[in-house]
């Protein structure tokens, strides 16, 4: 990681605050054309992290605040249209945008002082707010 990403990695949440297939955590951001919102979840074992955006119609995916998995726990779901996403990926596997993916942000865990966190690593297009 350089200089640049540790100084400027968001603190998302403890790592224990994301379980596999269950609820996900928003950080609101800011790009180009204005406010956004990211979100993070965990799925494998390992914390993801994207665009709040369907790659559909561009509206929030969440089903409730926070709510990104479908039932199964298995794909992460897009409220408005039912696309429906790889958790790892971000590629749209089934709904109207099969093929397209959402936009990912960079993630990592580590080891602080407080405990393992979950941090985001904006990049120039993609910030927090």
């Amino acid at each position: 990681m350089s200089e640049q990403q540790t100084r400027d990695a968001v603190r998302v949440c403890a790592s224990d605050e994301l379980v596999d297939g269950g609820a996900g955590v928003r950080v609101n951001a800011a790009e180009a054309s204005g406010d956004a919102v990211v979100f993070f979840v965990r799925y494998d074992g390992k914390p993801f992290g994207y665009l709040n955006r369907c790659a559909h119609v561009p509206m929030e995916l969440d089903w409730v605040e926070g709510q990104f998995f479908e039932s199964s726990g298995l794909y992460l779901m897009c409220a408005t249209h039912g696309a429906i996403y790889e958790p790892d990926s971000g590629k749209c596997v089934g709904g109207p945008c099969r093929g397209a993916r959402l936009r990912a942000v960079d993630v990592e865990e580590r080891d602080t002082p407080e405990g393992r966190a979950v941090f985001w690593l904006p990049d120039e297009t993609l910030r927090s707010a």
